[in-house]
């Protein structure tokens, strides 16, 4: 029992006597009488509950006083009140931790009306409340009113279990939690003017008043950071500058409008344009954009396929390249047919567009073509420049166009393999055409990153967003010198970034590090100087525990260094053994090092678990030698890695337990995590998250099964490479697993189709093995809603605290109950 008088807290147990735990009188904070501006108290207004949830933020941060209506209020020890009663409302708050799930009855006496929030969430009850917390610190709330002895006012918590302990703390340094990870701002759009002399960011959170809804702040700021524009329902990336940074385009309210930054006043120039997006700057008074029409379906009893692309619910949407004209409104066509044109890149110098179209052609793989063309405005003249079976996207340049594509490209002029090898043309390589899309030269095939965005300078010169290992970095590439050059932007992960028009060009840059939250820079590309603008560290983190990090590299049986970072639980005790968890790629791509993402590594680390992140055989980012080696191999290096270094693992971090350690994986790393478990019992849990089980099947009926195989099994089909399809499906072997296994899967998950989780599901179940299947109704390939993230999140933790730390009671409270 938590007696203000007494200053201790009671705990009891089932089979145990009530027993005291020492409790500092700072421990609980009181905070009132909180005024109001007149005599109207919130209980007795009809919208109470929603006065109090907007209060709550304010009393969940505020940690010293409260202004409220002009007066300060501050927070005192609950020991230090001495009244009988008091007006309005009082809150009282504690912050506690725990080393474990608990559940436990939260007891208030004394308050006739009370408000209950763990962690922002209210609590049902009357009096007493049921308590449910995972590993972690944790906060009470409790908003008072109609107290008529705040003397007699107590607080019990009495523990379901012996295990079911809290310990109360004012510390100032907390763990990280999953509301904070998900929930804290972040830039999620940017774009910087041409001439650099303003900038647009949309900035987004999340709370638990607007759910899964996010709430998003669009900012026209100047370069010193001053706000002189607010663009409200529109984001930063879905904006247009003119080339002078004297106008912006963007949609608001399905209007088209243009803002005049000399007068800071708009216009519209069209209205109800359905289906229009990517609006650009063609010249100083026209815009080029995209237009889709997706016909109804006029047959609701069947649907007769015209292809494999049919498969995908936007096949038959048509988009076409348009312009228009912003003094009279009047739009042109500037491109039409069957197959939709994309808009690679535009130059009215030139008057002539760059467009990508795809051709339905299966002969070779990834089973596509796509055609690149140039079209004349002034006479609607197509030439054809190339036709590729690998591309990813054009850029004009003064003399010439950058491309991105795979080393495949334009006959395998990219290629840097020993003979015989087959590229992984996931690795993106940059090549240069001449104006006539000819003379095809490679420019990257000794550059290890994989290639993805390009923006061109005006001196030819290109800025690159290259995947570098298991960073997202930016290289500036000297066209001059064939030269590539990092820029420092101090960030592990490049999110977004956009560039201004000069040879002196600044980048507005977000990003973060491995363990640091998202920061937004300015930096010039010329000296490489920058600029802080944002941080969200000092905005959602300055009181977090964050996880320590070590680089973890072994050499494995081909002599190839494999790397990995190690994430360190917080209060490390080197004396005590702690269950591990090995996390590896998904896809071909490495394991970012970003402070956050679908997989939190921090969290996990925060939970007590030792986290060890490895990028396998396979990965794009090291050089085109290490990524060919996922084609045709379907687990058959990255398996053998992913062993050897958990063994390496484990032998250097000798207060990890080898007999506790969990391993989970997604989409192809959910299929590593079934592989896995046919060939090895090191590990002691394991979960699969839109895992495929069987890869004929996810070949033949994922959305984009037969290209991604295109490249993941390059030549090989079910009928010349029959031992590939079979043999390495992890459900041809099910009757090897030995490990309990746990298998996610969205319902609606195109990519991946659920069925891959019940094909194993199905056989694991008749083998009499230990495993469970979890569908996230409406979900696809990715968890992303707010509510869905956190049981998610739960959900994994839960299941390798039952098997990794003998503790099944979150488990069984999130399943069982």
């Amino acid at each position: 029992m938590i007696l203000r008088t007494a200053a201790t807290l009671l705990v009891s147990t089932l089979a145990m006597q009530l027993h005291a735990a020492p409790l500092s009188e700072q421990q609980i904070q009181f905070l009132g009488p909180i005024p109001t501006y007149n005599s109207i108290k919130p209980n007795n207004t009809a919208h109470q509950s929603k006065i109090i949830q907007t209060l709550l933020p304010r009393l969940q941060s505020s940690s010293d006083a409260l202004s409220v209506f002009g007066n300060d209020i501050e927070w005192q020890s609950l020991a230090d009140i001495n009244a009988l009663t008091l007006p309005g409302m009082q809150a009282l708050k504690f912050n506690f931790s725990t080393t474990r799930f608990v559940q436990g009855k939260l007891k208030i006496s004394g308050v006739k009306k009370a408000h209950v929030f763990l962690n922002g969430a209210l609590l049902s009850g009357n009096e007493s409340y049921d308590l449910y917390a995972a590993t972690g610190d944790h906060q009470i709330i409790v908003v008072t009113e109609q107290v008529n002895n705040w003397n007699d006012v107590s607080i019990d918590y009495t523990p379901s279990s012996e295990h079911d302990q809290i310990t109360l703390h004012n510390n100032k340094k907390i763990a990280l939690s999953a509301k904070q990870l998900f929930d804290a701002p972040t830039i999620s759009a940017l774009s910087i003017s041409p001439n650099g002399r303003f900038y647009i960011t949309t900035e987004r959170h999340y709370s638990d008043l607007n759910g899964n809804t996010p709430v998003t702040d669009t900012l026209l700021k100047q370069q010193d950071g001053t706000t002189i524009y607010r663009l409200d329902g529109v984001t930063a990336s879905n904006t247009a500058w003119r080339n002078d940074s004297k106008q912006l385009a963007y949609v608001q309210d399905q209007q088209l409008k243009a803002l005049n930054l000399s007068t800071m006043t708009t216009e519209v120039i069209a209205e109800k344009l359905d289906g229009a997006s990517g609006f650009e700057y063609f010249d100083d008074t026209t815009l080029i954009f995209s237009w889709s029409n997706s016909p109804s379906d006029s047959n609701s009893l069947v649907k007769h396929y015209q292809g494999l692309e049919d498969r995908w619910s936007y096949e038959r949407t048509n988009t076409q390249i348009y312009l228009l004209d912003i003094n009279s409104g009047l739009i042109n066509a500037l491109t039409e047919g069957k197959l939709s044109h994309h808009l690679e890149d535009h130059d009215a110098q030139r008057n002539t567009i760059l467009v990508s179209r795809t051709l339905q052609d299966y002969k070779a793989p990834p089973h596509m073509l796509t055609e690149l063309l140039e079209i004349d405005l002034a006479d609607g003249k197509q030439t054809q420049l190339g036709s590729y079976r690998t591309f990813n996207k054009a850029r004009y340049a003064k003399d010439g166009l950058y491309i991105v594509a795979g080393p495949d490209f334009a006959g395998g002029i990219g290629k840097a393999l020993p003979d015989g090898m087959l590229a992984n043309n996931y690795d993106g390589q940059l090549f240069w055409l001449d104006k006539t899309g000819k003379n095809p030269k490679p420019l990257s095939k000794n550059f290890n990153p994989a290639i993805g965005e390009v923006k061109v300078l005006s001196n030819d010169d290109a800025v690159l967003l290259v995947t570098d290992k298991d960073t997202k970095q930016l290289y500036l590439f000297d066209k001059s010198k064939s030269h590539f050059k990092q820029i420092d932007t101090g960030l592990d992960v490049v999110d977004k970034f956009d560039i201004t028009h000069s040879n002196k060009a600044d980048l507005l840059v977000a990003g973060t590090q491995a363990s640091v939250p998202q920061q937004l820079k300015r930096i010039s590309v010329s000296n490489n100087k920058t600029r802080l603008l944002w941080d969200s560290q000092k905005l959602a983190y300055k009181n977090s525990d964050i996880a320590k990090l070590e680089e973890f590299n072994f050499t494995n049986k081909s002599g190839v260094e494999i790397e990995g970072r190690v994430y360190l639980p917080h209060d490390l005790d080197k004396t005590k053994r702690y269950p591990a968890l090995v996390y590896y790629y998904g896809g071909t791509s490495p394991v970012s090092r970003a402070f956050t993402g679908r997989y939190p590594f921090n969290l996990w680390a925060a939970n007590g678990y030792v986290v060890y992140v490895l990028q396998p055989t396979g990965a794009t980012g090291f050089g085109q030698k290490f990524s060919a080696q996922h084609v045709n191999a379907w687990g058959e290096n990255t398996a053998q890695d992913i062993i050897d270094g958990t063994k390496a693992f484990t032998q250097t971090y000798s207060f990890v337990d080898p007999k506790r350690i969990g391993n989970l994986g997604a989409s192809y790393g959910g299929f590593m995590t079934m592989l896995l478990a046919t060939k090895t019992d090191m590990f002691s849990a394991s979960i699969a998250h839109a895992g495929i089980s069987n890869i004929t099947s996810y070949w033949g009926q994922g959305w984009w099964g037969y290209l991604y195989s295109g490249e993941a099994s390059k030549n090989s089909f079910p009928w010349n490479n029959p031992t590939l399809y079979s043999q390495h499906s992890p459900v041809f072997h099910a009757d090897k697993i030995k490990t309990p296994l746990l298998l996610i899967h969205g319902d609606a998950d195109t990519n991946v189709p659920p069925g891959e989780s019940h094909n194993m599901y199905t056989a694991l179940k008749i083998l009499g093995k230990d495993v469970e299947l979890i569908e996230y109704k409406g979900a696809n390939h990715q968890i992303l809603a707010r509510d869905r993230r956190f049981q998610w999140w739960d959900t994994m933790l839960a299941y390798f605290d039952m098997h990794l730390k003998d503790q099944p009671q979150w488990w069984e409270y999130i399943y069982k109950k």
